[in-house]
């Protein structure tokens, strides 16, 4: 009786194996594939106003000389956005 627990123990073991894709597309999907034209531009402002805080951050502290010229150019180019 305990040989055939394992046989399908071992069996099912390899059938996971060889559909361990399928498995991981079923249960597992990617969460972007689905997103809609309005979520990724949603998703696009949320990164775009994160990175907006953090230079207006790093500019709280010592004033608009503490951002570098990089900084100060994508933050005038965030601006417009």
């Amino acid at each position: 009786m305990s040989e055939v627990v394992i046989l399908i123990g071992i069996v099912a073991v390899i059938l996971l194996f060889f559909n361990r894709e399928w498995i991981k597309n079923r249960f597992f999907a990617d969460k972007q594939k689905n997103y809609t034209i309005d979520d990724r531009f949603n998703s696009a402002k949320r990164e775009r106003e994160k990175e907006i805080d953090r230079l207006l951050g790093k500019m709280g502290k010592n004033g608009i000389n503490d951002l570098s010229a990089t900084d100060r150019k994508r933050l005038d180019k965030l601006s417009k956005m």
